[in-house]
């Protein structure tokens, strides 16, 4: 029984004040039902306009990155590095992103295939169906009329050539140049250049100049011929591997007629090439210095640069060196550089570390895919992500990233179309998904006449692509709800909760 005064000093204040509401029991309910009481909210995305990429996981928007859109805006830079495992979907990423880019009209792309399957780069298949043919740099193929890249190439300007010429003998060394070598390089450049106006001088012109250096080299610095003659005899040995070594026949000659440097898609396949030998990052620093000059113009094109196995160029001071000129292209002449990379402490470790902490900092894009936990807790400090990201990287299934574009990190699920499964799925060997091994088994048949062409995927060559979303809406339910009981097991959370 209530306390008289108390009936008495509520029925006075409802007089004064109105009636008081009354207090109501808590009501146990489940998070689905609550969910609607406090209302979903989601970080900003980063607009409309470019290349889909798939959806943002815990909202479900599309996810939609470009950029030469956000540059200016919401970017410093355009450069781009992606991160991850082998196996988590760095690959199909890379290969969508591509195809979707060449809708455009206005977009170029330039790919350096460092990985291949069944004597063949990786981006082998692409380059088929748009109509390409990839230029395959091989000593042995070199040897029999194949492809040819001329450092000495006068498309190149003679500073760039002896910066070129610097840059191969110093990786092959393992240091840098001292200033008597130098000084030797640098007369025997100038002299063959010089002299040679009837043809394209070569690597051979240059070693040659090494051995027996021009009384006249010598005389300008007035010093002994033999003295020049000893300073450059270890450049002349380098050298040397490029014309009559396991290298012969890339690089010893005219640079090869006929390289299609307008073709909206180039592959340079170097899948023939140890990775792991230093051939790899002499081979890079090659092609980076030759597109510099041959194939960067002013002609309002934005230009797109994927390096397969980047680590050979950020883990090497002096390729690092000269592709750090190259980035900054990317405001000037529109060039977007996208380096992919296994682990950050392939290069954060590595006798570049102080270069590659200069490239780092120029992408403003960092794609992360799944890492072991220390790994991810490394690539955190590094690059400079929230706590909350770092955590989940170690969990993260394959196709699913962690996207931080300047600062804007969100969880991202890449989306492959049907007609792409079979142009960027290329580990049939290893892969458990047999649809996707059904469709690129489908589409060789195709290419072999075996098949009539698919009305739906049939494309003419250099025609672009027309991405879509294709994901059903149970398939996508079901994914938030495992993804949101994930987070609830990880910070401890109940799978109900008290609404007052």
């Amino acid at each position: 029984m209530r306390d008289p005064l108390s009936v008495l000093t509520e029925a006075f204040t409802s007089f004064l004040f109105g009636k008081v509401e009354t207090t109501r029991l808590p009501v146990r309910t489940s998070t689905g039902q609550a969910q609607a009481v406090y209302l979903p909210t989601a970080a900003p995305g980063l607009g409309d306009s470019g290349v889909i990429i798939g959806r943002e996981v815990y909202s479900g928007k599309g996810y939609i990155y470009d950029p030469f859109q956000l540059y200016g805006q919401q970017l410093p830079a355009p450069h781009w590095l992606v991160l991850g495992e082998s196996g988590n979907g760095k690959s199909a990423l890379e290969k969508t992103y591509v195809l979707r880019q060449l809708r455009f009209r206005d977009r170029q792309v330039v790919v350096l295939d460092a990985q291949g399957e069944d004597g063949a780069g990786e981006w082998n298949l692409i380059a088929q169906e748009l109509g390409i043919t990839p230029i395959r740099l091989d000593a042995m193929a070199a040897l029999d009329h194949g492809i040819r890249l001329n450092p000495l190439d006068p498309a190149i300007t003679t500073t760039g050539q002896l910066a070129l010429l610097r840059t191969i003998i110093e990786v092959a060394m393992g240091h840098g140049l001292d200033e008597r070598s130098g000084f030797a390089l640098k007369v025997a450049h100038a002299y063959v250049n010089g002299t040679i106006t009837d043809r394209q001088p070569v690597l051979m012109d240059i070693v040659e100049q090494l051995r027996h250096p021009e009384p006249e080299s010598a005389e300008a610095m007035n010093v002994d011929l033999d003295d020049v003659r000893a300073w450059g005899l270890d450049v002349a040995l380098v050298l040397d591997r490029l014309v009559d070594g396991d290298l012969r026949g890339m690089f010893d000659g005219p640079t090869t007629v006929g390289i299609d440097l307008d073709a909206p898609l180039i592959v340079f396949d170097l899948s023939h090439i140890d990775r792991n030998s230093i051939a790899m990052p002499i081979l890079m620093a090659i092609v980076g210095v030759w597109l510099e000059h041959t194939w960067i113009r002013p002609d309002r094109k934005k230009r797109i640069f994927l390096v397969e196995e980047a680590w050979h160029i950020i883990n090497s001071p002096f390729v690092a060196q000269l592709f750090q000129r190259l980035l900054k292209f990317g405001r000037r002449l529109g060039l977007s550089f996208v380096a992919v990379v296994h682990h950050l402490s392939d290069v954060v470790d590595g006798a570049a570390a102080r270069e590659a902490a200069a490239i780092l900092k120029m992408a403003s894009t960092r794609t992360i895919y799944a890492q072991k936990a220390d790994e991810a807790r490394a690539t955190g400090r590094v690059l400079g992500l929230p706590r909350w990201a770092v955590e989940i990287i170690p969990t993260l299934t394959p196709g699913i990233a962690v996207w931080d574009v300047n600062g804007n990190v969100q969880v991202v699920k890449h989306l492959v179309t049907e007609a792409e499964q079979p142009l960027v799925f290329t580990d049939r060997a290893m892969t458990e998904n047999s649809e996707a091994s059904d469709a690129a088994d489908a589409a060789e048949a195709r290419r072999a006449g075996l098949l009539p062409p698919d009305p739906h995927t049939a494309r003419r060559p250099y025609e672009p692509y027309e991405p879509h979303e294709d994901m059903r809406a149970a398939e996508w339910e079901a994914e938030q709800r495992a993804a949101l009981l994930e987070r609830q097991r990880e910070y401890g959370e109940s799978s109900e909760s008290t609404v007052a």
